[in-house]
């Protein structure tokens, strides 16, 4: 039989409330078990919260998510089915390849921002 986790051990592990799982299976991006009340969740639902936590640790969307996790799911038959996911991941990776670029653009910023400072600091006479 298929190890499950519950809704309580899923929160404590990942540090998210209740609600926020709620709302990720309202939104269709994981959808556990039912069985009366009680939602059970396998590990691939497992693996899919760790997966939608990163891509909200990072900034994207619930709408933006949902297509990431498109790319999990079991590969289609038809080889015009196989194209488009091809296409979807390419475009997805060329996406993050531009945030991870303005990320080292902001971080390159702040370093130059943090330099200016502490020179300023240093010219006040202030140690740092």
């Amino acid at each position: 039989m298929d190890e499950y986790y519950t809704i309580t051990e899923l929160t404590r592990e990942f540090g998210i409330s209740t609600r926020t799982l709620r709302f990720y299976e309202d939104e269709g991006l994981i959808k556990p078990v039912r069985r009366g009340r009680t939602r059970l969740y396998s590990h691939s639902d497992r693996q899919l919260v760790r997966r939608i936590l990163r891509a909200r640790k990072v900034g994207f969307s619930v709408e933006e998510i949902s297509r990431l996790l498109a790319i999990y799911r079991p590969l289609p038959d038809q080889s015009a089915a196989l194209g488009d996911l091809l296409a979807e991941i390419e475009r997805v990776r060329q996406e993050l390849r531009q945030r991870r670029r303005d990320l080292e653009d902001l971080l390159q910023e702040l370093d130059e921002a943090e330099e200016l400072c502490v020179e300023r600091l240093a010219e006040l006479g202030v140690k740092t």
